[in-house]
């Protein structure tokens, strides 16, 4: 078993000297890392062959194999990401607000960094440099523990961006990888509170809930997505097919894509045959027993299709007697990622605003948008489902802290 402790000693050191690398030398490094990745991509394609000659000996869905492959497209990917992230304001320093109070003290709040970030993550290597970027320069030391499925796909990657570290006389202990892949080790990773400030898990409902129910160090629970869209009374249909087959069919296999849809059943009769058709022999269609009616080519639904997030071509529909039955659904089996309403009923959308509660709620639009990227983050850490620290999409800002810092003229407390 590889020695934990000394991971995290390494980490703690190294953060402390990146929390002072200004913004420039973080950006200049950023840019050495994402051309070394850059110009290994053979060696990367190498690893990424092992990991894709050993997940095809044993029972893996293609979803998963979707997200463990790389491609010479996807690895450019991954550094162009890391070359966004330079682009993107750096918020360690930044004062967001400052006061005098009645002692005529000075006071700031000041962005600093969380310190030691250990993410634990699945069969995504494109995690791998997310991570690395974003921890780097939000300031922050990552130790990395990613699934035996794309271990040596992982280890390839961090070896690159260590030795780029190594090369421009960084310390390559900023971005660290556990080599042992064993659960015992995940587990004691979990609970090093004296090196790690915060964890953040990546990957399936198991995997959330063991490190969950398994750390001691806190955790930022980055969710599954068991999302809906609502088509209510007053939405035009031509816009709730599109938004629908969007977010259902765009990407099935990722967190933000919906697994319900909730039709007011005043649009039930116009909107259901329309959708069955244009889903065709494409998605599979769960439906309870007042959908059936519009749609008797559906499986009946169960209990369970309420509550699954099937990242797969697979849809449960429900119709629903109004807006209020939607709202009590939606927050009765979500899981508080994305959620949205068709309407043109201003009224409707905001109490669906107001009510649903989920990190991400739209109006005539598609969960899909629920990104970094796409809310202009930059590559994102992870999509927050809980209320604490960071909610939703987590860029840089939410990589942080905050200290106050204040200015005195030899003041005392009398």
């Amino acid at each position: 078993m590889i020695d934990l402790t000394t991971i995290g000693a390494n980490a703690r050191r190294s953060a402390h000297e990146l929390g002072l690398l200004s913004t420039k030398s973080k950006n200049a490094l950023l840019l050495h890392m994402a051309d070394a990745i850059e110009h290994n991509t053979d060696a990367i394609l190498a690893a990424n062959e092992q990991d894709l000659a050993a997940a095809k000996l044993q029972p893996i869905n293609q979803t998963v194999l979707d997200r463990l492959t790389l491609t010479t497209a996807r690895i450019l990917e991954m550094a162009n990401g890391m070359r966004e992230v330079v682009q993107l304001p750096d918020p360690i320093g930044r004062v967001d607000q400052m006061w005098r109070n009645a002692d005529d003290l000075l006071i700031g709040q000041q962005r600093v960094p969380l310190g030691v970030i250990g993410i634990i993550y699945e069969a995504r290597p494109n995690v791998t440099t997310d991570a690395a970027s974003l921890c780097f320069k939000s300031g922050n030391a990552v130790i990395l523990r990613g699934g035996k499925e794309a271990f040596h796909s992982n280890q390839a990657l961090v070896t690159i961006l260590q030795q780029a570290l190594t090369d421009n006389g960084a310390s390559p202990d900023a971005i660290q990888f556990i080599t042992d892949t064993n659960h015992e080790t995940a587990a004691e990773m979990m609970r090093l509170n004296a090196y790690i400030d915060v964890l953040i898990p990546r990957g399936g409902a198991g995997l959330i809930k063991r490190v969950k129910e398994t750390a001691t160090v806190p955790v930022i629970e980055t969710g599954t997505g068991n999302n809906h869209v609502y088509v209510d009374q007053a939405a035009q249909i031509p816009m709730a097919l599109s938004i629908v087959g969007n977010a259902k069919t765009q990407r099935p296999s990722v967190c933000n894509a919906i697994e319900t849809i909730l039709v007011h059943e005043s649009v039930a009769a116009d909107f259901l045959p329309q959708l069955a058709e244009a889903f065709a022999d494409q998605v599979e269609l769960r439906a309870d027993e007042k959908a059936r009616v519009f749609l008797p080519q559906a499986k009946a639904a169960t209990e369970e299709d309420w509550e699954t997030e099937f990242l797969d071509y697979i849809l449960a529909v429900k119709v629903v007697a109004s807006l209020d039955e939607a709202i009590t659904h939606i927050n009765r089996y979500n899981t508080k990622h994305s959620e949205a309403i068709v309407t043109d009923d201003y009224f409707a959308s905001q109490r669906f605003l107001k009510e649903v509660d989920a990190a991400a709620v739209y109006v005539n639009a598609s969960t899909r948008f629920t990104d970094g990227f796409m809310f202009g983050f930059g590559a994102e850490i992870g999509i927050s489902t809980q209320k604490l620290h960071a909610r939703g999409p987590m860029g840089l800002e939410a990589l942080t802290s905050t200290k106050y810092v204040i200015y005195g003229e030899g003041q005392i407390r009398p």
